[in-house]
């Protein structure tokens, strides 16, 4: 009975410190995650790159989700291998910085967490005063979690049970590198897997040695969460996360090897003695769990930043990009679809996901410029923007064809719901393509065209709005292949505070016409027009999330219902 109810607790336990550590991360996302992209983009020497994955990752919470951001950049060519690679490594460091602040005693913060992020999350109105309630909150729920973890111990922390796996896992270390790396994995969070093991070795239910390995296989395991997680990205892209596991992983075999060698026992015995550590290892083996880890992370960023240029070449021949069929003139890849060639429901409507990644590409590389198109001018580069969008009205009519041909008596009621779904969406992308090319395209020309500027302020506010528009045509992506809910709430979310931007924007613009700006009298209806136009163009690729959130409760006809936990 004792090992049920421990079973029990422990889950408990473990799936809230999942939770609450999702919890920071997303809040986190939502309130900032238009601005990664420049912080992460404008990275200068590796060194810096290091230090932007440090602070993304004491941001986020989470050093998974600083790479997969990495790789998205670099599925997208804004950063370069070498700079990527020292921002995830980074990244890692960053992470177990978190464990250090967390492994502190901080039980008497939770109530003023509690009572600040409540406060902030059910009183206030504005996204990201909310957000940081959120954020507040799940800080205090990783403290409360962990508490309830060290509580779950105690009903075997006498019995038989729990001394016989403890002594095995500090004879075989190799298992319990194994089993760390496994739950790191599995928990899909390094930061809680390590934390779970610190806290073990702090209330003396598992040993310092069989805590250590554990630590050095989470390292591991955490290495596959963000190579699992980009499974279905560029080869280009998925350099990067490849790269970190072959380095994590050789240097936690390494380390592992060392510390369970004869040279291992006397270092591990003179920082013992350093600490004043006795045989009761307790909460300083817990805090010695943690340095350790530290020093793990730090030496392989340091280790990493000199050899990065020098991985670049072997990734490139590791993780060739396959080779591409013939492509037609414009040098881009032909289409997915092939009229009349229909096979199984699940391998048409793969086809159709895939015709519609390569028109969101489209339109993702027509929208890209037009922030520098508003500063240059370029016609050549107008010209070539403005050249897509036949491109993208061919997706289009190619996957309106596809859809009206499909054979409907080899296909449920709910595929060709799904079929038609995908037909809409495509709609809205080609509406998309045409504010692209036809409406802002023609507004960066027509500015510079008159010799006119935006004011400072103006500028910056239409730039920020092309910056969150970048991201939500990734997360639109995401939306699409994986049939994400949060991101699709996510995606509507952003869809709202883009609304709110554009509102926010013209409201500023005309207090400062009010004031006599010349800038602003003189281009006036450019900038409402670039304002309404952005807008409209998020809404256009927002639109992928309603067919799911609709499926799930989550949109009634056009009202997103808020949830407390979830919003």
């Amino acid at each position: 009975m004792a090992i049920l109810t421990f079973l029990i607790s422990l889950a408990g336990a473990t799936m809230f410190l999942l939770f609450a550590v999702r919890m920071v991360r997303t809040g986190i996302e939502r309130s900032y995650g238009a601005s990664f992209q420049r912080l992460l983009t404008g990275t200068g020497s590796q060194l810096h790159a290091g230090g932007v994955g440090v602070g993304m990752a004491l941001v986020l919470q989470s050093s998974a989700a600083v790479t997969l951001l990495v790789t998205g950049f670099a599925s997208g060519g804004y950063l370069a291998f070498p700079t990527g690679l020292a921002i995830v490594l980074g990244g890692d460091l960053g992470s177990a910085l978190i464990i250090q602040i967390l492994s502190f005693d901080l039980d008497w913060l939770v109530p003023v967490l509690l009572a600040v992020g409540g406060y902030l999350f059910v009183k206030t109105e504005g996204k990201k005063t909310r957000q940081a309630g959120r954020i507040l909150m799940g800080i205090a729920f990783i403290l409360i979690s962990l508490r309830f973890l060290r509580e779950a111990m105690d009903p075997i922390r006498d019995s038989a049970f729990l001394p016989a796996v403890a002594g095995y896992l500090a004879r075989d270390y190799i298992t319990a590198f194994l089993v760390g790396a496994g739950l790191a994995f599995v928990m899909h969070s390094s930061v809680a897997a390590i934390l779970m093991c610190v806290t073990l070795v702090q209330i003396g239910a598992i040993p310092f040695e069989a805590g250590l390995s554990l630590v050095l296989g989470a390292n591991f395991g955490s290495g596959f969460i963000p190579v699992w997680l980009s499974r279905g990205m560029r080869h280009s892209a998925r350099r990067i996360p490849y790269a970190n596991l072959g380095l994590r992983g050789t240097w936690a075999v390494t380390c592992l090897l060392v510390v369970n060698s004869g040279l291992g026992d006397s270092l591990s015995a003179s920082l013992a003695a350093a600490l004043q550590i006795g045989p009761q290892v307790g909460a300083m083996g817990g805090q010695m769990l943690v340095y350790l880890h530290l020093a793990f992370n730090g030496t392989l960023l340091l280790l990493a930043l000199l050899i990065c240029r020098r991985l670049e070449p072997l990734m490139t021949r590791l993780m060739a990009e396959p080779p591409v069929p013939e492509a037609g003139l414009t040098g881009r890849p032909p289409s997915a679809l092939e009229p009349g060639h229909y096979g199984p429901p699940a391998q048409v409507l793969a086809n159709l996901k895939r015709e519609l990644l390569r028109m969101s590409d489209l339109v993702e590389t027509m929208f890209r410029p037009l922030s520098d198109l508003y500063k240059t001018g370029d016609g050549a580069q107008i010209k070539a923007v403005q050249e897509l969008d036949p491109e993208v009205d061919a997706c289009l009519s190619g996957i309106r064809s596809y859809v009206a041909d499909i054979p409907e008596q080899d296909f449920t009621p709910a595929e060709l719901k799904q079929a038609r779904e995908m037909v809409e969406y495509a709609i809205r992308l080609e509406s998309a393509g045409d504010v692209a090319a036809r409406r802002l395209a023609v507004l960066a020309g027509e500015l510079n065209k008159k010799h006119l500027r935006f004011s400072k302020e103006g500028w910056d506010e239409i730039l920020h709005m092309h910056e969150a528009i970048m991201a939500n045509l990734r997360l639109a992506s995401n939306v699409l292949i994986s049939n994400d809910l949060e991101s699709a709430r996510l995606l509507n979310l952003e869809k709202t505070e883009l609304k709110r931007m554009e509102r926010d924007s013209r409201k500023r613009h005309l207090k400062r016409l009010q004031r006599g700006t010349g800038h602003s009298f003189e281009t006036s209806d450019i900038h409402l027009e670039t304002l309404r136009a952005l807008r409209e163009f998020n809404s256009h690729v927002a639109a992928v999330s309603y067919p799911l959130l609709y499926q799930n409760g989550q949109l009634l006809e056009t009202r997103l219902i808020e949830e407390m936990e979830a919003s």
